[in-house]
């Protein structure tokens, strides 16, 4: 995959917010205008790959939704979640098309596997919008984060938590799904900090992106390399980050070594207030959300993506894919209020039960 950037700053995600607010501008009037705009009222497909992950159900679906409905009020969304299958997922994308979607927002279950369902789509004169993942195919846009600094972030956290970088430490990697190419760059970016600077004892990949699978893989890591020789993990998310520590848990491994994640799933942070994670990062799911609803809105009404595109993305099937790369941000104990409670994520209370008041307190989470 090559991207070719403009000239945008770190701050991606607030310049998508401007350019979504400018955009929610100009359609707010078109639908109020003289008349003329007769591409109101239709209906936007959102297909997401899984429930593995809370932040599908709980946080994409509706802030899409969402979206959707402020930028073209008379605009509907059809929803489905493939549950991790690629089948159901091809089914799904047929069945909208032949309802008569007039556009697709696609997380892919595989990006391979979606491919025909991706060109059935375009030959049918339906744009699809890859969302989070890249799916082959004529895509008409994508919106993600950029998944080699997400590795990035986790390679180097990890080894600030093991306090230096010593070739004697040993890490197990608990990557992500094998037929995801967002796996592979969060493994690029990690490989790319970690790689010469520790021992990588053991390293998975993990279909699904399955805590079951995580759970399984880190208790033969720690068979096979022992309770007390494993100084850190690299989970590719929060997810697996559940399944690896409960591993350790149940290997009475007495003092747990750092662990990243990513999503910034509730639980995960939770764990981090309570010592258990090291770190997740932190993806604004509301400003990939307002990417993704802007470039469909558009996309349904005919106009081009360039007013909202920050660069261009070559998948494996198609070149210069309008794109918008938004920024991660790697989330500790030392940042949660100045990152996911400011940004209206959570709120202290939902932090921070009755069971992790000290430990809120201690990490500076009051109210």
């Amino acid at each position: 995959m090559t991207c070719r950037r403009r000239n945008v700053g770190p701050r991606t995600r607030y310049v998508v917010g401007a350019l979504v607010a400018g955009l929610l501008t100009m359609l707010s009037a078109a639908c109020t205008g003289d008349g003329k705009v007769t591409t109101d009222g239709f209906t936007v497909g959102l297909l997401l790959p899984s429930r593995e992950a809370p932040r599908w159900e709980s946080s994409d679906k509706p802030l899409i939704e969402q979206q959707v409905k402020q930028l073209c009020p008379h605009c509907n969304v059809t929803y489905a979640n493939a549950g991790g299958d690629s089948t159901a997922q091809r089914q799904q994308m047929i069945a909208m098309i032949t309802m008569g979607v007039r556009v697709l927002v696609l997380g892919a279950t595989d990006n391979r596997a979606q491919r025909s369902s991706v060109e059935a789509a375009h030959d049918a004169g339906v744009p699809v919008v890859a969302y989070d993942r890249l799916a082959d195919g004529p895509v008409s846009g994508y919106v993600s984060f950029d998944g080699v600094q997400v590795g990035i972030l986790q390679g180097r956290a990890l080894l600030r938590a093991m306090h230096a970088p010593a070739k004697d430490r040993t890490i197990v990697m608990m990557n992500g799904d094998p037929t995801s190419p967002n796996a592979a760059l969060f493994k690029r970016g990690a490989l790319s900090v970690l790689r010469g600077r520790v021992r990588i004892g053991r390293s998975y990949d993990t279909p699904g992106w399955s805590p079951n699978n995580a759970n399984a893989n880190m208790s033969a890591a720690v068979s096979a390399l022992g309770p007390g020789r494993i100084d850190g993990v690299l989970a590719a998310n929060d997810a697996m980050a559940a399944g690896v520590i409960s591993a350790l848990k149940s290997a009475h491994v007495r003092r747990l070594p750092p662990v990243t994640g990513q999503d910034a799933d509730l639980d995960a942070v939770q764990r981090i207030v309570d010592g258990e994670q090291f770190m997740t990062v932190y993806k604004s799911f509301r400003a990939e959300a307002e990417a993704a609803a802007a470039m469909a809105v558009a996309l349904g009404r005919g106009e081009e993506l360039h007013t909202i595109a920050t660069t261009t993305i070559d998948s494996p099937t198609t070149r210069h894919i309008p794109s918008v790369l938004l920024t991660p941000v790697a989330v500790t104990t030392a940042n949660i209020k100045q990152t996911l409670v400011k940004d209206g994520v959570y709120t202290i209370a939902q932090i921070c039960p009755p069971h992790l008041r000290t430990a809120c307190t201690k990490a500076g989470l009051t109210p």
